[in-house]
């Protein structure tokens, strides 16, 4: 990923915050000559590994887990973004641009086929992602119907041995400018602008 030096977040643990905030992403591998690519839910495990590990399943049926064992995947994760007007800058010579939030993190792909690591990869997404629910869904681990699912998927474990985050938000603008983006992200309102109004909210210094 093209990261400019004032675009670039390297905090691990905002990282880690980010990918565990926005957790559905895309898994993608070399496949003979093209990249393919799948939309999945991942756990991180922050302890395992230097930059912690990454960690999915997806159905048997999909052909990528076959050719992605032992080589580099490729996960993306996708935060809000947002267009920026130029009237906003209230400045000459200033262009249209788009304001989001990324984070790729690479490693070795790692097939899980085994019943008991299976096991505890969809036993750990429930849990997480069953949080916040009314009525939060559990299974019988012991049940044929678990056992036919774990027949039917296949883990994957991806140590991060490289991750890169852009979070690009105005930063290469004046202060003040960067103020008035954030007035009119507000004023348009929605759950992207205003993501972003937020968070580059939160890099400005507080105001006297």
């Amino acid at each position: 990923m093209y990261v400019p030096a004032h675009f670039a977040e390297v905090d691990l643990p905002r990282l880690h915050d980010f990918i565990e905030k926005h957790s559905f992403g895309l898994l993608v591998t070399p496949s003979g000559e093209l990249p393919f690519a799948t939309h999945l839910p991942f756990l991180l495990d922050r302890s395992s590994g230097p930059n912690g590990t990454l960690v999915t399943h997806l159905a048997r049926a999909n052909p990528q887990w076959r050719d992605a064992r032992g080589r580099t995947a490729l996960a993306i994760f996708s935060g809000p973004h947002a267009y920026i007007s130029p009237t906003w800058y209230e400045a000459e010579h200033v262009v249209p641009t788009w304001n989001y939030t990324a984070v790729h993190a690479y490693g070795k792909a790692e097939v899980v086929e085994d019943e008991e690591r299976l096991l505890e990869i969809v036993r750990e997404s429930v849990k997480r992602f069953e949080q916040g629910t009314t009525r939060p869904w559990s299974f019988d681990h012991d049940s044929n119907f678990i056992e036919r699912l774990l027949a039917q998927i296949v883990g994957f474990r991806i140590e991060i041995e490289r991750i890169e985050g852009k979070f690009k938000l105005n930063q290469n603008h004046p202060i003040e400018r960067r103020r008035k983006v954030v007035k009119g992200l507000i004023e348009r309102g929605g759950e992207n602008a205003e993501a972003v109004a937020g968070m580059m909210q939160a890099m400005l210094p507080a105001e006297n």
